[in-house]
């Protein structure tokens, strides 16, 4: 097996949202703000090699809606999705199976392109993968994620008829990994947790978006159920920290990976690197 980074490019999001009741006066010392209050953020997938699969996990914001929608992200960088594919030595119709852990645009608006005046699927030869409770939370939104579910991003999947259901009592169906099924973010977001050179690797997704948000408190405010987030982040880090659990960050700009570790009786960041440092 071998895992390569795909990074798709930084946007900006305000940073009182992203850290939620955390004061500005804590959270700027990591991530600095611009002059509108907005921080830079990754958009970092990741693609598994394996035998003759190859398993995207994510894959960005996409360029579905236009100009005016993309300026208010402020979408920069040279990476792309498809600049790094091909990097990795692939094309978008290698790919065989697109993981998707929740189906906010910036997660999965890559996976569809325009097409003259309709939509087609980025990977034409890709099965995609969402679970039947997310995909009918996404597809009959609530008023607060509305915005964060689009129509043109996600419908393509099922039409196409390249959409299947990952059921969450049964065995994954990947041999190489696990999922943790997360629903204060929005709900039954998945995490993948690929077994790899003895290691696991957690997807953490927008459990942890970043490395700055391993405190507990540190929840975001586009989360629907903060209290279920701290409650889910408070397992799942105290597991990552016992089994040294490497988290894989999609959303930070400057750290790929970390361990966390037990300081004092309180789950912290323990060492920062590179997926390739494996």
């Amino acid at each position: 097996m071998k895992l390569h980074v795909i990074d798709t490019g930084f946007f900006k999001l305000d940073g009182g949202a992203m850290f939620g009741v955390v004061p500005k006066s804590i959270w700027q010392k990591t991530n600095p703000p611009d002059n509108n209050n907005l921080c830079t953020w990754a958009m970092r997938c990741l693609l598994i090699e394996d035998g003759n699969r190859l398993i995207l996990i994510d894959n960005g914001i996409g360029d579905n809606q236009g100009a005016k929608f993309l300026s208010y992200y402020y979408l920069h960088g040279d990476d792309s999705l498809t600049k790094s594919i091909r990097r990795a030595g692939f094309s978008e119709s290698d790919i065989t199976d697109m993981f998707l852990t929740h189906l906010h645009f910036d997660h999965c608006g890559g996976g569809v392109k325009k097409s003259g005046d309709a939509f087609a699927l980025t990977f034409p030869n890709a099965t995609y993968w969402s679970n039947e409770d997310h995909w009918h939370w996404a597809t009959q939104p609530n008023a607060r994620e509305k915005a964060s579910f689009l129509k043109e991003n996600i419908l393509p999947m099922q039409e196409s008829g390249h959409l299947k259901m990952i059921q969450q009592r049964e065995a994954s169906p990947f041999p190489q990994m696990d999922i943790f099924y997360a629903s204060g973010h929005t709900d039954k977001m998945m995490v993948p947790m690929v077994h790899y050179k003895g290691r696991t690797i957690c997807f953490v997704a927008d459990l942890i978006p970043s490395a700055s948000h391993i405190p507990i408190p540190y929840v975001m405010g586009y989360d629907t159920r903060p209290l279920i987030t701290m409650e889910e982040k408070d397992r799942f880090l105290k597991e990552a920290a016992e089994k040294k659990y490497v988290l894989f960050f999609e959303h930070d700009p400057s750290v790929e990976c970390s361990t966390v570790g037990t300081f004092e009786g309180k789950v912290r960041l323990e060492n920062r690197f590179k997926l390739s440092e494996l």
